[in-house]
C-alpha cells in the first residue's frame, strides 16, 4: 500500500514509523524542509510548496493534527476521494487492548493522565497516548491492559472505526475556528469520539456545561452525567468528599478543590473504573494527582497578593473558569485569536481590572470597563503590581494563544513567572 503522511512532527513520525514497520511505501509531506531533512535518507519525501502530483499512487492519507481540513493538501486528498485517516484511526485498528478517549475544549491533558494514573496504581498495564504527547502509533507491538487516549478534535476529524471502551466528552465551547470553519462543525467533530459507541460502552460529560450536555444526546452509549459543583449521578463533591461512582475520596487529601478539576477527577475515574481501575487505585491516585504546568499554577504571594499562571487558558472558555475561581482579579489576557469572542473575559464580574497584551489586546480593551494597554508582558506585570491590592490574584488567563509573542503556552507563562519572581524578589 501506498501511504503518504501529512506533517513530519510527532504524530507523522510516529505513523511513518508504524507504516514502514509494516512494509508500506511511504511518502512524507510537511511543507517545513528542516523536518523533512530530519527524517534521515531512503524514503520519499517532500517540502515547501504543495504538489497535488504527490498523491498519485496513494491509497492512504494520513494527516497531522496541525493541517487544517481547508488546507491544500487534505482538501485535494479528499476531492480525490481518497481514504484519509488521523494517526489515532490508524493506531486504534491495529491495537487489542480496550481504551479510554478523552476530548474536551479544555482539560484532556488532566482527565486522560488522571485516568491513567489511576488505572497504574490499579496494577493495570496502561499508558497515556495520543494528543498528550506520546503518539498513539507508538504504542502499537506492546502488550496493554488498557490505553487512555487524549483525542483533540483534528484527530477526531478523520476517524473510521475508533471505538473507545469509554469515552469522555467534558465540554464543549467555541475554539480552534480557525481549523473547523464554524462551531458546528468543531461540536460535530468533537461528538465523534463516541459515534461506534454502543449501550455496553461508557460516555461521560460534566451535566454543568451546556455544550456537552447538548452534544452527548441521542448517543447510542451508557451516559452518565459528572459536576465538579454537586454529587451528580456519575459523582462529584458531596459531605466533604469527591464521589467517583461509589468510591469517596476526602476534599482534603486533594491538591484543589476548583470545580473544573474536581469535574476532571471524577470523569477520569469513572473512565479508569470501567477498564478495570479498583476503588483503592482511584482514591490513592486521585489523592496524589496535580494538574500540569501553567494550570493556575501559583507563582507565589506578596502583600496580600496572590500571582497565577494559567497561560494554558488558550481560549476564552478556559479563561472564563480560571477567572471564576478567584474573587476579585487582575487579569493579564490576549494574544492571537483563534477566531474566537474575547469580550465575556473581560466582562466577567470577578475581574477588576484588565491588562490587556498581544494582537487581541486591543479587542479586550475595548470590552473591559477598566483596562490598561501593555506592549508586553514585561509591561503587563509592572502595571499588574501597581494596579494589585490585598485580596487581589494577579492571573496570566489570556484567553488567546500564544504564537503572536511566543513559541508556546509554556514559553509565555514562563516569562511571566520569571519576570514575577524577579520584580517581588524570589
Amino acid at each position: 500500500m501506498r501511504v503518504l503522511v501529512l506533517g513530519a512532527a510527532v504524530s507523522g513520525r510516529a505513523a511513518l514509523r508504524l507504516l514502514e514497520a509494516e512494509g508500506h511505501d511511504v511518502v512524507v509531506y510537511d511543507a517545513d524542509p528542516e523536518r523533512v531533512a530530519g527524517l534521515g535518507g531512503g524514503r520519499t519525501a517532500a517540502a515547501g510548496a504543495w504538489d497535488p502530483a504527490l498523491l498519485d499512487g496513494v491509497d492512504l492519507v494520513v494527516p497531522s493534527p496541525g493541517i487544517p481540513e481547508h488546507a491544500p493538501p487534505i482538501r485535494d486528498a479528499l476531492a480525490a476521494g481518497l481514504r484519509v485517516v488521523s494517526e489515532l484511526e490508524l493506531a486504534a485498528s491495529r491495537i487489542d487492548a480496550p481504551f479510554a478517549a478523552v476530548t474536551a475544549t479544555n482539560g484532556k491533558t488532566t482527565v486522560t493522565q488522571a485516568a491513567a494514573d489511576m488505572l497504574v496504581a490499579s496494577g493495570v498495564r496502561a499508558a497515556a497516548v495520543g494528543n498528550i504527547g506520546a503518539a498513539m502509533c507508538d504504542a502499537v507491538g506492546e502488550h496493554w491492559d488498557a490505553l487512555v487516549v487524549e483525542a483533540s478534535s483534528f484527530q477526531l476529524r478523520f476517524i473510521d472505526a475508533f471505538h473507545p471502551r469509554a469515552a469522555v466528552l467534558l465540554n464543549v465551547a467555541p475554539d480552534h475556528l480557525d481549523w473547523h470553519g464554524s462551531f458546528e462543525a468543531y461540536r460535530d467533530a468533537k461528538a465523534r469520539i463516541f459515534e461506534n459507541q454502543g449501550p455496553g460502552d461508557l460516555l461521560v460529560f460534566d451535566e454543568d456545561d451546556a455544550g456537552a450536555s447538548a452534544a452527548v444526546a441521542g448517543a447510542a452509549s451508557t451516559v452518565v452525567p459528572v459536576s465538579g459543583r454537586r454529587r451528580a449521578a456519575g459523582g462529584g463533591p458531596a459531605d466533604g468528599a469527591l464521589w467517583i461512582g461509589d468510591v469517596g475520596v476526602p476534599l482534603e487529601a486533594l491538591s484543589t478543590t476548583d470545580p473544573s478539576f474536581l469535574a476532571d477527577l471524577a470523569a477520569s475515574g469513572l473512565a479508569a473504573l470501567h477498564l478495570g481501575a479498583t476503588p483503592e487505585g482511584i482514591a490513592g491516585a486521585a489523592a496524589s494527582f496535580a494538574t500540569g504546568r501553567h494550570r493556575r499554577e501559583v507563582v507565589g504571594a506578596w502583600e496580600g497578593v496572590t500571582w497565577v499562571d494559567d497561560s494554558k487558558a488558550t481560549n476564552p472558555h478556559a479563561a472564563l473558569a480560571a477567572v471564576r475561581a478567584y474573587p476579585s482579579v487582575v487579569l493579564i489576557a490576549g494574544g492571537r485569536n483563534k477566531g474566537l469572542d474575547v469580550a465575556p473575559i473581560a466582562r466577567e464580574p470577578s475581574v477588576r481590572h484588565v491588562i490587556a497584551i498581544g494582537e487581541e489586546g486591543p479587542a479586550i480593551l475595548a470590552a473591559a470597563p477598566e483596562g490598561t494597554a501593555a506592549a508586553g508582558m514585561e509591561e503587563a506585570v509592572e502595571a499588574a503590581d501597581h494596579i494589585a491590592r490585598p485580596g487581589d490574584t494577579v492571573l496570566l488567563a489570556p484567553g488567546c494563544a500564544s504564537f503572536d509573542m511566543y513559541g508556546s503556552y509554556g514559553e509565555r507563562g514562563d516569562h511571566f513567572a520569571a519576570l514575577v519572581r524577579e520584580r517581588k524578589g524570589s
